[in-house]
């Protein structure tokens, strides 16, 4: 066992980056709690991995050496894997799964078949998987039912409940993760594009339109296109009408994104076979899946195979990737066998439970779908970070015709390896079980894989496809990579460098020489200027032994870096059309899809942004995201203002509605009590463990008298009598101050902050409270003094959690 600041420095040691530190301390060092470690360094973590990945090879025909695999993973730097199996593989501390992403079915349309969908992802995101669900299958509001109700809520109604499943799954741990799609002929459709204006709901899931090639025609030709429902509800709208409606949401608010649905199933090889008929997408959309389809992802660090970047001598090892990307192939298929593994690890530890069996059926079953799926389809996620840089080491500018033809030729060696791979796999290891030529032969993008095989003189491999077939039923796709890149100091996927410096800022003590500024807390903080890592190795092959930190402005950015390959081709110095036209000579290689968000300046216009989707559609993309810069902070930051305001408190009535939450905190059961006054958070009661768990969510909270509430249900039913009765004097004291500064318009994020904070023997209530009050910051909000302890940013809420924009971070309670 390690204690935090020996794994800490280590880590540093290994890095040369405190940041890349921080992000294996908190994601992917094995620890016991957050003080005490089971991983000394980094390598620990690669060898923890190449253990195990070695030990699958050491079951099949001629397998790779642990030397082999353990050099590849070496420093994180030419290959790093999703973070699921970073944390999971031989990991035997939790039951979590490898797999980062799972599609569920599409949900039965009845209460039953929704609680049941319900359920399912809740398993899955327990076991730290993003989920994904398609609720086309769900009627249209005010649809006829058979029940007391008489009339459907609707699909979006059902969508709200799953994003709060989401919420409630992730709130002691990492952010969940949800996709919810809906196909555009849903009645409900509009319903759904709007859906994100309240800034109350569906705020743990992201959503997407799965768009047909039918209705963009409509949209060309301005004609009537039908919503409809089961063949028996029709609606026929203006195409035009419920396009510029989605393109002003997206404008507006960044969502819906759209998934370009005919291209998806088109191009994919997995569609060939009925039982893997794609559904909806993982959360990021990179992985279009069939129902209880998943993947496990990985990255190819493209600038490792830079031979001597930044110099005129630089040049791109084609040849040591087409032979290493045999071998990622081969790992990635091994870690479906260690997914295996760990699936039956999980249904064993089920069994062993206590719950009854009619309880413990559904998570039992779900997973038992998901290993079938596994095994027939044997589906993997090769996928690839640090283009830009490579790029850039070459000399070559982001989006330039030199770096989309460099683009176009990495990723025809990265997709034909794989497929080779996959096909030699086969030979030795046997197809996936459900492979069948005829089925497949005519596939779009294996005919295209083929014929680039082919016109290499590759006629063994044609013939051992059609003998022996392919080990996996699809191969590549492109993630965000964020975390990981940061492991390996790269740009993100196929990413442009996100900015060259930024300023960063870290807390010290007050006796600290470099201390430059005090917060409202009292904390001192130093601020310095981070860079970009792979700037510092141009710098270094420039021959300049002075370190970029002790160049000053303006010298630094309008002198020094606009010599650097990087000048002028940050992320929000591209030009969108330059980064669709990347993304398109990419697609035709990747048999899933590409995860990328479209970063445009606040000035875009709406038409603009349909330009840039119809562009999209017609270049054969499968889906995009638009961003607006501001689009969201615009709706949602709080503006603060240099003038101290007094607010007097609203009168309170008799009876307020209250939110009922039932919660563990520090081990210990509470009762949170949230009174509502215009649905904001007006007054807080907290009691633990005097009386039972409540059965219900909602109730009144009634002012008997002076110094007495009772919490009464909605039929009228007295609850709990006396609730300060129930409660000691300290903690009544805390929640009368709470209460009162509520009441006088205090921010939630601020109370947060100092609830958290609290020590001694009221730790256990405040958190009680803060983790409650955290339920109620809409996303986006922006707190005005709430710094990343990384890089001293401020943070703003995001799907329940506190997070940087600046450098990633993220901190969910």
């Amino acid at each position: 066992m390690y204690n935090k600041s020996e794994v800490e420095k280590k880590a540093i040691d290994f890095f040369k980056d405190d940041m890349a530190a921080n992000v294996w301390l908190d994601k992917y060092a094995l620890k016991k709690n957050k003080n005490e470690f089971l991983e000394l360094s980094p390598d620990d973590t690669i060898i923890r991995i190449s253990k195990e990945i070695s030990r699958i090879e050491q079951k099949y025909p001629n397998p790779v050496s642990y030397e082999v695999i353990y050099n590849l993973f070496h420093n994180f730097n030419k290959f790093v894997l999703g973070g699921s199996a970073l944390f999971s593989i031989g990991n035997n501390t939790t039951y979590s799964t490898i797999g980062n992403c799972f599609v569920i079915d599409s949900p039965y349309d009845s209460y039953g078949g929704i609680f049941h969908a319900d359920q399912e992802l809740a398993q899955l995101m327990k076991r730290r998987g993003g989920v994904g669900i398609d609720i086309s299958s769900l009627r249209p509001r005010n649809s006829y039912v058979k029940n007391a109700a008489s009339s459907s809520t609707g699909a979006i109604s059902f969508a709200e409940r799953f994003s709060n499943t989401t919420r409630e799954v992730a709130q002691e741990g990492r952010r969940g993760a949800l996709m919810i799609s809906l196909d555009i002929t849903h009645p409900d459709i509009e319903e759904f594009i709007t859906s994100k204006d309240d800034l109350t709901k569906i705020t743990g899931a992201n959503i997407s339109i799965k768009i047909t090639d039918a209705f963009m025609q409509a949209v060309e030709k301005d004609d009537i296109f039908i919503l409809n429902f089961d063949n028996k509800i029709e609606l026929e709208i203006s195409a035009l009408r419920l396009w510029d409606k989605i393109i002003h949401q997206a404008w507006k608010t960044a969502e819906p994104g759209l998934l370009f649905w005919d291209n998806i199933i088109r191009e994919s090889p997995a569609d060939c076979y009925e039982e893997f008929k794609t559904i909806s997408t993982n959360p990021c959309s990179e992985l279009p899946l069939c129902a209880y389809d998943s993947c496990r992802l990985s990255a190819i660090n493209l600038y490792a195979y830079v031979k001597n970047p930044f110099t005129n001598h630089a040049s791109f090892d084609e040849k040591q990737l087409e032979i290493d990307v045999e071998i990622y192939q081969r790992i990635m298929d091994d870690i479906v066998d260690l997914e295996h593994e760990r699936i039956t690890d999980i249904i064993n530890k089920i069994n062993s439970d206590v719950e009854p069996e009619n309880i413990k059926n559904t998570e039992i079953e779900v997973w038992k779908k998901i290993d079938d799926k596994l095994l027939k389809g044997r589906r993997t996620g090769l996928g690839q970070m640090g283009l830009a840089d490579a790029g850039a080491a070459l000399g070559l500018k982001y989006g330039s015709d030199d770096f989309i033809d460099f683009t176009i030729a990495i990723n025809t060696i990265i997709s034909t390896s794989s497929y080779v791979s996959s096909i030699n796999m086969a030979k030795e290891r046997g197809a996936f079980p459900v492979w069948d030529y005829n089925k497949e032969k005519n596939n779009p993008y294996l005919s295209r894989l083929f014929n680039e095989i082919w016109d290499y003189g590759d006629s063994d491999t044609w013939e051992d496809y059609k003998q022996y077939g392919r080990r996996n039923i699809a191969n590549l796709t492109i993630a965000p990579t964020g975390s990981i890149s940061m492991l390996a100091g790269v740009s993100s996927g196929i990413e442009p460098v996100f900015a060259l410096s930024y300023n960063r800022k870290r807390k010290v003590t007050v006796d600290n020489p470099n201390k430059k500024f005090q917060d409202k807390q009292g904390d001192w903080w130093e601020e310095y200027k981070i860079f970009h890592p792979k700037l510092k190795d141009w710098l270094k092959a420039k021959g300049v032994g002075k370190p970029l930190e002790r160049f000053k402005e303006p010298f630094l950015s309008e002198n020094l870096l606009t010599d650097s390959p990087y000048y002028k081709a940050c992320a929000h110095e591209i030009d969108p059309n330059t980064k669709l036209k990347l993304q398109s000579v990419i697609q035709p290689w990747i048999d899933h899809s590409i995860s990328v968000t479209y970063n445009l300046p606040s000035t875009v216009t709406e038409k603009e942004v349909s330009n840039l989707y119809f562009k999209a559609w017609k270049l054969g993309l499968k889906g995009l995201t638009v961003y607006r810069e501001g689009s969201r902070e615009g709706v949602l930051t709080i503006k603060t203002e240099n003038k101290f305001n007094k607010y007097d408190a609203p009168k309170r009535p008799k009876d307020l509605l209250c939110d009922i939450h039932n919660i563990m905190a520090k081990g210990r059961p509470w009762k949170v009590f949230i009174g509502l006054m215009d649905e904001e958070p007006y007054e807080v009661f907290a009691v633990n463990g005097k009386i039972d768990r409540i059965p219900i969510d909602k109730g009144i909270l009634r002012k008997i008298k002076q110094g007495r509430y009772d919490l009464i249900s909605l039929s009228g039913e007295v609850i709990v009598e006396d609730i300060t009765h129930n409660m000691t004097q300290d903690e009544e004291a805390f929640t009368r101050t709470i209460s009162w500064a509520l009441r006088h318009g205090a921010k939630l994020e601020f109370g947060i902050e100092q609830l958290s904070k609290s020590q001694g023997d009221i730790t256990s209530f405040s958190k009680a409270i803060a983790r409650t009050l955290k339920k109620y910051i809409k996303d986006g909000m922006v707190s005005t003094n709430i710094n990343c302890p990384n890089c001293g940013s401020i943070l703003s809420s995001d799907g329940g959690c506190w997070v940087c924009k600046q450098c990633g971070y993220s901190k969910c309670e």
